[in-house]
């Protein structure tokens, strides 16, 4: 859909409007954000995306929300190294079959393999797009050669978040910089693959640095296509364990922001689901979200079940009038 003749898709925003956005009367920001939502897609299609982890643990990266960091060693996790392509596909199809269109894979590496890891990387993204699915991977840091093998293989896009903001960066991760994390965003772009990019709430950052990540996501020309929000998994032995759940008026608000700043984009309900209730997770639908991962499980944390999901989206579809009884 095109938006109105009167709307202007900006790249230009600065932190103090982001956060005055944020921060205005949450019933005003829900009006305003599902009017662009309804301007820019189709409100009754809310994407089901599936997210496999093809390769769990070990990760020699020290992100403080993450139970894959080989540096968290009070975590409780089943190592898995890649997977073998038959299980990824086997996987995909179960995927599809349950009504998901989109299938992600996320393999815990800092960067990109080359040689045989790599190659089978490729073959996982062919096998699903032959189903008729779109193809996300996530591997780490990317260089343009990589890319291109991906675009060649048809992948549809490439998920590297930056987290949080710029300057909060440092307090979350030490391993890289936020430069290495657009660099990465840059050869994604130049490669032409679609870009899936967002961020985690919940990690003690303030709405500043999350209006600071918006921000630079918002500078992009054009805007990633996909936009997944994070609540914060607390996950037991990480650095971040214990840490409060963060309000869902305060996710409510962030994908508000987001659908404003981003229009075209695909706003994505992520992690933290498991934790809202199906209200909760109506409103974030009406504040601009138009997209769920399906499953139970995201990667090693907990998901909402299926069945749940089954009854969120009946609760959405149209509902016929009932019949006048005659008096």
């Amino acid at each position: 859909m095109n938006g109105p003749a009167n709307f202007i898709v900006r790249h230009d925003w600065t932190i103090e409007e982001i956060v005055a956005l944020h921060n205005q009367p949450l019933l005003d920001l829900i009006a305003q954000a599902n009017s662009v939502h309804r301007r820019f897609h189709d409100v009754s299609d809310v994407q089901k995306a599936a997210l496999l982890s093809i390769k769990t643990g070990g990760c020699p990266e020290d992100c403080s929300y993450c139970p894959q960091s080989a540096h968290h060693r009070e975590v409780k996790l089943d190592r898995v190294e890649l997977m073998e392509t038959k299980d990824v596909l086997a996987a995909a199809k179960t995927a599809k079959e349950a009504g998901a269109d989109r299938f992600c894979m996320g393999a815990a590496w800092r960067s990109a393999p080359e040689g045989k890891r790599f190659d089978a990387v490729l073959d996982m993204v062919r096998g699903v797009r032959e189903m008729g699915m779109e193809a996300c991977v996530t591997l780490g840091m990317l260089t343009e050669s990589q890319a291109q093998r991906l675009v060649d293989a048809g992948l549809t896009a490439y998920n590297h978040n930056l987290d949080t903001g710029p300057d909060y960066y440092a307090d979350i991760i030490s391993t890289r910089t936020y430069q290495d994390r657009l660099e990465t965003l840059s050869a994604i772009r130049r490669a032409g693959l679609e870009m899936c990019c967002g961020g985690i709430i919940g990690m003690g950052e303030s709405v500043r640095d999350r209006a600071a990540m918006l921000q630079i996501l918002a500078g992009f020309d054009p805007h990633p296509e996909s936009v997944p929000i994070n609540t914060l998994v607390a996950v037991e032995g990480t650095p971040l364990e214990g840490r409060e759940e963060v309000d869902p008026m305060d996710l409510v608000r962030m994908i508000a922001t987001t659908r404003i700043l981003m229009p075209r984009a695909r706003v994505r309900l992520s992690a933290g689901r498991s934790c809202l209730t199906r209200e909760a997770q109506i409103l974030c639908l009406v504040a601009g979200a138009n997209s769920i991962f399906y499953g139970e499980k995201l990667l090693t944390t907990a998901n909402a079940d299926e069945h749940e999901d089954d009854g969120l989206f009946h609760a959405l579809a149209a509902r016929e009038t009932p019949a006048r009884v005659a008096s």
